[in-house]
């Protein structure tokens, strides 16, 4: 009886221990980047307050930082505003280096920008890398190949290979394409999550 009793207990631990691991470790791992942005953050702006104050104040930079961003997304959402950050795009723009850089990333920040409707089209399902496995991506587009005289109408499909931000771009044809009924942002959470926010079941909806 008294062994029974410790396997019982000993199962019922390893059940609990597991069950608060995993409800521990977004927890822990979420505490960790933020204090870890923020010691960044704090660490380049802070030094500029300790000079000007003449003492420490920990926190100081990273709510400045806060305030900075703050007013730039006040600043870029009106009129004169956009022609400010208009002149300074351009500017960047007439650099070499920075040219590059700052395109690149520009692109691919304001794909996933929540305001912008027209960077994903459709959540889409599509038999990729090779015949018989099949790979989640966005639909981006639509191009025309010319070749030999004939045009083959081709979809761009965006598939992530790596979390969200990195990932290949596969041109399909349209009957080789699974359309589904998943919101774009919540193609995008099932991404984020490696997969577990997947639904049991995903219904086709109409071509894009």
């Amino acid at each position: 009886m008294n062994t029974f009793r410790i396997e019982s207990l000993r199962v019922t631990f390893k059940r609990k221990f597991v069950a608060g691991l995993f409800i521990s470790i977004p927890i822990v791992i979420t505490l960790f980047v933020v204090f870890t942005l923020f010691r960044f953050v704090d660490g380049i702006l802070g030094p500029f307050f300790d000079m000007i104050l003449g003492r420490h104040f920990a926190g100081l930079g990273f709510a400045a930082a806060i305030v900075v961003v703050f007013l730039l997304g006040v600043i870029s959402t009106n009129v004169f505003g956009k022609k400010i950050m208009a002149y300074f795009e351009a500017l960047f723009l007439h650099i070499p280096v920075f040219k590059g850089i700052y395109t690149g990333l520009k692109q691919l920040v304001d794909a996933f920008t929540p305001e912008n409707r027209s960077a994903f089209k459709k959540f889409v399902i599509v038999e990729y890398p090779r015949p018989g496995v099949y790979s989640f991506g966005f639909l981006t587009r639509e191009c025309t190949v010319r070749s030999d005289g004939r045009e083959r109408k081709l979809k761009a499909i965006y598939i992530p290979t790596n979390n969200l931000y990195l990932g290949e771009v596969v041109l399909f044809e349209d009957q080789s394409i699974m359309y589904t009924a998943i919101p774009i942002e919540e193609g995008i959470r099932i991404i984020l999550s490696g997969g577990i926010a997947t639904p049991s079941t995903i219904t086709e909806s109409a071509k894009g």
